[in-house]
């Protein structure tokens, strides 16, 4: 299928993504890939605009638009942000309710990491969350082992290269300061693969515990280990645009 944009259509990937089935990122390289057909023809171009149409993801008919719902969820250290895991750790949907609706996550908590994790039925949502022009802050608190340095933590507010990454703005503020260990909270806008872990280790702190807190306008409050929260559309609709709802 040629590119074409039709008037008032819509993306092929939003309506994947919309549907529930994975992200919107994840629904474009699934066309890339060849294996998404509109009305039985395969397209491998994610610039295709529709409106009456009949999407196959492998075969498979999707199904409709979802209601979108979100919810914050506070995801226990020793589980995995992952549908399936080839090692065979517990993942974070073995532990949503039966019956609960397909849902995507916002970004990723590693194994050892716990707090505020998104859930939304929405991929198009979700995909809208991560993006980096929100400017949204990610706020940790974390309990590291180790002699603080304050002029090097303050230091990181104008970013850090480590082995030749480079880290964005990350603003520390020390809460309690002890011999043994002390607590900090961290904010930042990136969220890189261990970002937290590898810049507190390049200053000779080892994290031990790693909670996030908060993620732009959610925040895990008094929210219990495992505990699902779900936020209603209201609040949604102050916050994030109406056409990706």
């Amino acid at each position: 299928m040629t590119d074409q944009h039709l008037a008032q259509g819509i993306r092929v990937a939003k309506v994947i993504a919309q549907s529930g089935l994975c992200s919107r990122r994840e629904a474009e390289q699934l066309i890339v890939e060849g294996r998404v057909s509109v009305n039985g023809k395969i397209i491998d171009t994610p610039a295709v605009f529709i409106t009456d149409h009949s999407i196959k993801v492998d075969g498979k008919l999707i199904n409709a638009k979802q209601d979108t719902r979100l919810w914050l969820f506070y995801k226990p250290i020793g589980t995995i942000t992952a549908t399936k895991d080839p090692k065979n750790r517990k993942t974070i949907f073995k532990l949503l309710p039966k019956n609960f609706p397909r849902v995507i996550s916002v970004g990723r908590l590693d194994f050892n990491t716990e707090g505020l994790l998104i859930l939304t039925t929405n991929g198009a949502l979700a995909s809208h969350l991560e993006m980096p022009k929100n400017k949204w802050v990610r706020k940790y608190r974390a309990r590291v082992f180790g002699k603080i340095d304050h002029e090097r933590l303050e230091a990181l507010a104008k970013g850090i290269t480590i082995e030749g990454i480079h880290y964005g703005s990350v603003k520390v503020t020390v809460d309690v300061e002890k011999e043994s260990n002390s607590w900090l909270t961290i904010s930042l806008q990136e969220g890189k693969n261990r970002e937290i872990r590898n810049i507190m280790e390049h200053l000779g702190l080892q994290v031990n515990r790693l909670i996030r807190v908060s993620f732009g306008p959610f925040v895990l409050g008094n929210m219990q280990i495992s505990e699902l929260r779900e936020i209603n559309k209201k609040q949604l609709e102050s916050f994030i645009p109406i056409e990706i709802l």
